[in-house]
């Protein structure tokens, strides 16, 4: 993840969550990624235990609202990262309607590449995706816990009424589906992200991070190889975030 960022033309800043129980804050920042790759066990309920690591410290609380309402800042949560924030939905304005991601459907682990789609047209497009709405691209996945569960129908019917789920698993085809295991964890609607109402807010269960160099792809056209060099198309998300910081 901070490879992705530093390649994109951030300064990256490794920082864990006992440091900002000691005190730091997040004044100095600009953007929070939220990492997977095990955070907090990856045991079950990973995302659930790291929230409330959050959510039950007056003093943390208080320091991701902040964050959160800061007009000048964004935040990108990917696997446990994901799950994290959905789980501080409630600090984070515009996602009242997000779901939860519990476990697979298939009740294991899932590690593989997926094919997505990206639809992003709204009126306040998400800082992570410019310039990508209608691509289809291989992603890596690898999570047990990925599938988005809502508490009621209309909370799903909302954020498709406002365009708030801009990344969905699709067959081969590029369609939109829920089959396994072209759908790894039996996300409805092939959901496999979020985002909030201002686009600031970007919340995912597979990795982009991984998937950056252009060698991750078991095919590449050479044309397309020679053109983008030594990243593919996935570093443009990271390099959209850069552009919207200016």
């Amino acid at each position: 993840m901070a490879f992705a960022f530093k390649v994109a033309g951030f300064d990256a800043i490794d920082l864990h969550m006992s440091e900002l129980i000691d005190g730091r804050n997040l004044d100095d920042f600009v953007g929070i990624a939220c990492c997977g790759g095990f955070s907090y066990g990856d045991v079950l309920g990973a995302g659930q235990g790291w929230a409330k690591s959050i959510l039950m410290h007056s003093a943390l609380r208080a320091e991701f609202q902040r964050f959160f309402d800061r007009k000048d800042t964004f935040a990108l949560g990917v696997c446990n990262g994901c799950q994290l924030l959905t789980r501080l939905a409630e600090l984070i304005p515009g996602t009242s309607n997000w779901p939860l991601f519990l476990e697979n459907q298939s009740e294991q682990f899932e590690a593989r590449v997926s094919m997505v789609k990206i639809q992003d047209n709204t009126r306040t497009p998400s800082v992570f995706l410019h310039g990508m709405n209608g691509s289809s691209l291989p992603v890596a996945v690898s999570h047990g816990e990925g599938r988005a569960s809502f508490k009621k129908q209309s909370d799903l019917e909302s954020l498709n009424e406002h365009g708030l789920i801009p990344i969905r698993y699709t067959d081969t085809r590029g369609h939109v589906t829920t089959k396994y295991p072209a759908n790894p964890n039996g996300s409805p609607e092939g959901i496999a992200a979020v985002r909030n109402l201002d686009g600031r807010v970007l919340a995912l269960m597979p990795h982009p991070e991984r998937s950056i160099m252009v060698d991750v792809g078991s095919y590449v056209p050479k044309e397309q190889a020679e053109e983008w060099g030594e990243y593919g198309p996935w570093v443009r998300m990271f390099r959209s975030a850069r552009r919207w910081v200016g």
